[in-house]
């Protein structure tokens, strides 16, 4: 590590709500809106964001844990702001707080958690789950 996360660290994500990220169920009855994985996925980029800086190109952060509520739909055309707030930090553990809001109200809000790893090492353990292919030495 460059040095080490501290409380209060944050950074922001944006997204706007399209057809790359809306739900794949809408129709005439039910509309459009951002999907939930997709709210997910722009809360953990704001965390891993937050923290980047702290790292070494020999280090990643991985997520580990995701509690969120989704508490409001978000229809196409509207950005959503997400927002990752480091609120305790335990070896190479660190927890956020996440929100995201869409200028209109407060969209989801929940806890991340990211494992900071050595890149080296978790290519390693990943190189021994998967199976040989045909042209491994």
């Amino acid at each position: 590590m460059h040095y080490p996360p501290r409380p209060g660290m944050t950074a922001e994500e944006r997204l706007t709500v399209d057809a790359s990220n809306r739900i794949v169920f809408a129709d005439d009855r039910m509309p459009a809106v951002l999907s939930t994985p997709w709210l997910v996925a722009h809360l953990e980029y704001a965390a891993r964001h937050a923290i980047a800086a702290c790292l070494t190109d020999d280090e990643r952060s991985v997520g580990t844990y995701v509690e969120v509520e989704h508490l409001a739909p978000v229809p196409e055309g509207l950005t959503v702001t997400c927002r990752a707030r480091v609120i305790l930090v335990s070896g190479p553990v660190v927890t956020f707080q996440v929100e995201a809001h869409d200028g209109v109200e407060l969209v989801a809000r929940g806890l991340h958690r990211r494992r900071i790893i050595d890149v080296a090492r978790f290519r390693r353990r990943v190189l021994k789950k998967r199976p040989p292919r045909a042209n491994d030495p």
